[in-house]
């Protein structure tokens, strides 16, 4: 908290505040950071005098601060401060930027945001392209949904990739050898460098309208003490009196748990700061993966590989932890892109309602990331076990449409049915919006754009 100093008063006029109380209002009232009144321009001249401040808003909306329900902040400074690939327009680009780096500095060179889709190869740079142009330095470079990469030579056998599950001798990583390399790359950061990427991070999404951010934590994206020193720096800024206003941050870590032993040691060994709770065992707890990569788990193949993708977890799985976290009294929840996730999902769900009892799962306000290709009786299960679908607009507007990389990757008739965020809301399936930043920047109001006017009209939801 801050310490206490005398309130200041401004009053903001002249423009359209959004507000339950009064939908009509154009002016309000800010006592220190309480919202004190809310009224019309004309109400708005007795609270003139005695205001330490007026401020024009000239015409402007002033609406509460966003809530971004899925984030990385650790990952998203990292992509802010580090080597910007979402730029690149092919694997030339890629290698000139990787090189430039290699002669900036000595440490691992890392970057963010490829996507082969558009570029004339059609391909991500491989090992050795990256070993000669970072000089047999370490290189990881993370496609733009952030679920495979590619690394050079020197990462590899630093880390042992080739042993695991996912690794391309091209230098491409995926699922297991991919969730190696992220973590000990991030685990290559020390609490310096950690807390400047929080920093950056946590400045963008308030820049940006965000005044809470749900982190997804997760082993396989940061270390153990990532968390607590995430919300350690938010307590340590806020403690100062000219200290900038940062997001609130709202805990979450992707482990899974078999019982209520593993639950309560999963949350004693994060050691989070005094007056912080683990708000759920959820986030990036992965049944599969995503589409670009081609490792969300589908029912039928891709249409433009000779794959299903992956599964992860098992509905045993998934049902053992739903059990655990609801009697522990936190929120379970999992990342699910395909269809076949989905399935396993539900399935461990409905199960779990079985055991505790489908009022009791409601209760617990589960939740599932994601949540993109589903059909019309998985989202009435999740509607009639009161999940939330934790859901990211913006991957429409990135990768939706008849030419987007949905429609490449699925083909158009499944492209179509991706994000169905009006059958989700029609259901009665509370909706909750989030970038899962750095695959999307930070930008509520593009979210709200994409909800709004999603690809397939049928799917827009109204603003």
């Amino acid at each position: 908290m801050r310490p206490h100093r005398p309130a200041r008063t401004t009053l903001y006029r002249g423009g359209a505040v959004y507000s339950p109380a009064d939908p009509f209002a154009e002016a309000m009232v800010v006592v220190g950071d309480t919202v004190a009144w809310v009224g019309s321009n004309a109400a708005a001249a007795n609270h003139a005098a005695s205001a330490d401040e007026v401020v024009d808003l000239d015409g402007g909306l002033v609406t509460p601060a966003f809530v971004d329900a899925h984030a990385h902040t650790t990952e998203t400074g990292l992509a802010l401060t580090g080597l910007d690939l979402t730029g690149a327009t092919g694997v030339d680009a890629v290698l000139a930027l990787v090189e430039a780096a290699a002669r900036r500095g000595s440490g691992p060179v890392l970057g963010h945001g490829w996507d082969e889709r558009g570029w004339p190869e059609r391909r991500p740079p491989t090992r050795v392209e990256l070993d000669r142009a970072a000089g047999g330095r370490p290189v990881y470079l993370a496609r733009v949904d952030v679920h495979s990469a590619v690394v050079s030579t020197a990462l590899a056998e630093r880390h042992a990739l080739a042993e695991l599950p996912g690794w391309s001798d091209d230098g491409l990583v995926e699922r297991e050898a991919h969730h190696a390399a992220r973590a000990l790359t991030r685990q290559g950061l020390d609490a310096g460098e950690r807390r400047r990427m929080h920093d950056v991070a946590l400045r963008a999404a308030a820049a940006a309208g965000i005044g809470c951010l749900h982190e997804m934590s997760a082993p396989h994206i940061a270390p153990l003490s990532d968390l607590a020193e995430l919300l350690g720096l938010v307590d340590d800024v806020s403690a100062q009196p000219d200290g900038p206003a940062l997001p609130t941050v709202v805990a979450y870590r992707g482990a899974l748990a078999t019982g209520p032993d593993q639950v309560a040691a999963l949350v004693a060994e994060l050691a989070l700061p005094a007056g912080h709770r683990l708000v759920g065992l959820a986030g990036d707890l992965c049944v599969d993966g995503s589409v670009g990569s081609r490792t969300a788990a589908l029912r039928h193949p891709y249409a433009d590989g000779d794959t299903c993708g992956h599964r992860y977890l098992a509905a045993e799985q998934i049902r053992d932890h739903v059990v655990a976290c609801t009697r522990a009294g936190l929120q379970a929840g999992f990342h699910v892109i395909g269809d076949a996730a989905v399935d396993a999902a539900v399935t461990g769900l409905r199960s779990a309602g079985d055991l505790v009892g489908a009022g009791v799962i409601r209760g617990a306000r589960h939740r599932l990331e994601h949540v993109e290709l589903i059909d019309q009786v998985s989202i009435d299960t999740l509607a009639d076990l009161g999940i939330t679908a934790s859901v990211q607009p913006a991957f429409d507007a990135a990768w939706g449409g008849q030419a987007g990389m949905y429609a490449e990757r699925l083909g158009s008739a499944r492209a179509l049915a991706m994000n169905p965020l009006a059958d989700l809301s029609r259901a009665g399936v509370p909706l909750a919006l989030g970038s899962d930043s750095p695959v999307t920047p930070f930008d509520p109001w593009a979210a709200v754009a994409a909800a709004a006017f999603h690809r397939n009209p049928a799917q827009r939801v109204s603003a």
